[in-house]
C-alpha cells in the first residue's frame, strides 16, 4: 500500500514594508557614507579654487564633495519646480463631482 502524500501546508508569505524599505535604504546610504569618507581621506591634498572673486585653498575630496552638494541642490531644485508645476496642473484640471469639465476655471454666478 503506497503511503499517503505528505499535506500540502501553505507559505505564509510576508510583504515588505515601508518601514524595512527604510532599513535598506538607510544601510545603502551608511555604506555609500564610508565610501565617501574613504574618498575624502584619500584625497586630502589641497588644491586652489578659484570662485567667482574669491581664491581657496581646499584639501580635493572636500572640495569635489562641495560640487557634488551644489549639483545635488541643483538637481533638487529643479525637481521640486517640475513637481509644482504638475500640481498646480492637475489642480487646474481636477473637476468637482457632478461637475462637467471645463478648459477654463468656472466662475460663481451670485
Amino acid at each position: 500500500m503506497p503511503a499517503a502524500p505528505a499535506p500540502v501546508v501553505p507559505k505564509k508569505t510576508t510583504r515588505p514594508t515601508r518601514i524595512s524599505g527604510t532599513w535598506v535604504a538607510v544601510l545603502v546610504a551608511i555604506v555609500v557614507l564610508i565610501f565617501l569618507l574613504i574618498f575624502i581621506l584619500q584625497n586630502g591634498g589641497n588644491a586652489t579654487i578659484h570662485f567667482l572673486w574669491g581664491e581657496f585653498s581646499l584639501p580635493l575630496g572636500v572640495a569635489l564633495l562641495f560640487g557634488a552638494i551644489g549639483g545635488a541642490l541643483l538637481v533638487a531644485v529643479v525637481g521640486a519646480a517640475r513637481i509644482l508645476q504638475l500640481r498646480r496642473q492637475a489642480k487646474r484640471t481636477a473637476t468637482p463631482i457632478g461637475r462637467p469639465a471645463t478648459s477654463s476655471p468656472a466662475r460663481r454666478e451670485s
